[in-house]
């Protein structure tokens, strides 16, 4: 990929078996953090075999939507996401919390593609989430 910026590993997608013997360092330490490349622009890269072949095969194209429309419904999903973490609903599927700024410009290539990774855990998990359109929360 051409601009890879930030490193946010999604290990979400795989299972955790360790016990965890201090939630509240734990938690600490699975904050995903959003960070720009030498090109000033944003990525995410996610770790799942199956995510790049639901983005290329499943996923509405990008051209399907706009920056602000995405933005918007990634504030509102980062913070159901981010909400499911803090419970601890979802724990084998949502392993860490997104650290998202609302306020930054992080471009339409990371908005969908975070939106994308909602769309996915969807499809891919069967996890309803309110934030979500009509269309991306059919499983495929």
């Amino acid at each position: 990929m051409k601009n890879l910026v930030l490193l946010l590993t999604l290990s979400l997608f795989s299972f955790n078996c360790s016990a965890q013997s201090n939630p509240k360092n734990e938690k600490e330490k699975s904050e995903m953090k959003p960070s720009k490349n030498d090109d000033g622009e944003w990525d995410l890269t996610v770790i799942d075999t199956q995510f790049n072949y639901f983005l290329n095969a499943i996923a509405k194209p990008i051209s399907q939507y706009s920056e602000s429309y995405l933005k918007n419904r990634n504030t509102f999903l980062v913070t159901e996401w981010n909400s499911y973490y803090n419970s601890g609903r979802y724990r084998n599927v949502i392993e860490s919390s997104i650290d998202y700024d609302p306020k930054e410009k992080y471009g339409i290539k990371f908005e969908y593609k975070l939106y994308q990774v909602f769309a996915y855990v969807n499809w891919k998990y069967g996890l309803k989430m309110n934030g979500l359109s009509g269309s991306d929360t059919t499983r495929y």
